[in-house]
């Protein structure tokens, strides 16, 4: 991933309505019903943070009868995290890496 693809992934979590969806969704799947529940917005409010969520791939959804199912996609979570650890030198793709004189 790189810093722009970074970047993009970041303005979509940076809703804190869909942070703290990530977070609801980090402990186990739940269905839209339960995550409305917890939040004082609007079904097509939800609908829409889900929607967004699920077409970055932040989370998967499957239907279970009449219930939509959100699960998080934790493998997308670690591509995030293990690009934002600046202070880990030793990460592949560090910049000073990229520098004439930098080393990491």
């Amino acid at each position: 991933m790189n810093y722009e693809e970074t970047a993009s992934m970041l303005k979509i979590i940076a809703d804190p309505g869909r942070l703290e969806i990530l977070d609801l969704l980090s402990c186990e799947e739940l269905c839209g019903c339960d995550l409305l529940e917890h939040f004082e917005f609007s079904q097509p409010t939800l609908s829409h943070h889900m929607k967004v969520l699920v077409e970055n791939r932040f989370v998967t959804k499957r239907k279970d009868g009449n219930k939509m199912m959100y699960k998080l996609n934790h493998g997308m979570m670690d591509g995030i995290s293990g690009h934002l650890q600046l202070t880990n030198a030793a990460h592949a793709d560090c910049a000073c890496k990229t520098m004439k004189k930098g080393v990491c």
